[in-house]
């Protein structure tokens, strides 16, 4: 029943990539982008837990760690890019 239940939410989650995806690529703002990425960094962190679970091993679990703050840093860096135009200061 596990594995069904993992099965479904593993394609759900894949459709809602696929469709970030879009959002990335069609997008009509910037800020719409950004959004879109960071979105499908959670999406991304939430379908390598559910594999991590189907496959009862906790190294996908750091995987998604290393993720997520990739993730962060990102969404960080694009938030200062549209507020100041650099990154640097």
């Amino acid at each position: 029943m596990l594995a069904f239940t993992l099965l479904c939410v593993g394609i759900m989650i894949s459709i809602g990539l696929v469709l970030n995806l879009w959002r990335l690529l069609v997008g009509p703002d910037v800020v719409d982008r950004i959004l879109a990425l960071d979105t499908m960094f959670i999406n991304s962190i939430a379908l390598i837990m559910a594999y991590g679970i189907h496959k009862g091993t906790s190294l996908y679990f750091e995987a998604a760690l290393l993720i997520a703050m990739l993730g962060f840093v990102s969404s960080v860096a694009f938030g200062k890019y549209i507020l100041r135009g650099d990154i640097i200061e």
